[in-house]
């Protein structure tokens, strides 16, 4: 069971949705059918969405991995509230007008601390779970 990780899972998809329905209420506000015409408020939400997809899934991988080799749940927690965090902080940051560099920039440290403490847990609990 991954039920930790199903607890971060499903707000983040909801946040994933929500990212989606802005990209698409601006490209109907604007009459924009592909990539982001000149409209420069549509490419930043376009990016804030690109941002969120290229970064989570990944991360989410990472927890679920570090999950199923049975660690601490309260590790998975951090790892999750990081993560969770990182994207909500990241996505409000950008959205702003005008954006605020420094949520900006503590979004992406939250979600890559998420990304590396992950990493570093599952690789030494898969060392672990295979020698010991």
């Amino acid at each position: 069971m991954l039920a930790i990780t199903a607890l971060y899972a499903a707000p983040l998809a909801a946040l994933f949705i929500w990212l989606s329905l802005r990209v698409i209420a601006r490209r109907r506000s604007e009459l924009i059918a592909y990539g982001p015409g000149e409209d420069r408020e549509l490419l930043q939400r376009m990016r804030i969405h690109a941002n969120f997809s290229e970064y989570t899934p990944i991360a989410l991988i990472i927890m679920m991995l570090v999950e199923s080799l049975n660690a601490p749940n309260l590790l998975v927690h951090f790892i999750g509230l990081l993560l969770l965090a990182g994207r909500f902080i990241h996505g409000i940051g950008l959205s702003l007008d005008p954006y605020k560099i420094k949520l900006r920039v503590l979004g992406m440290a939250l979600t890559s601390a998420s990304i590396a403490i992950g990493a570093l847990s599952a690789f030494c609990l898969a060392i672990l779970n295979a020698f010991i």
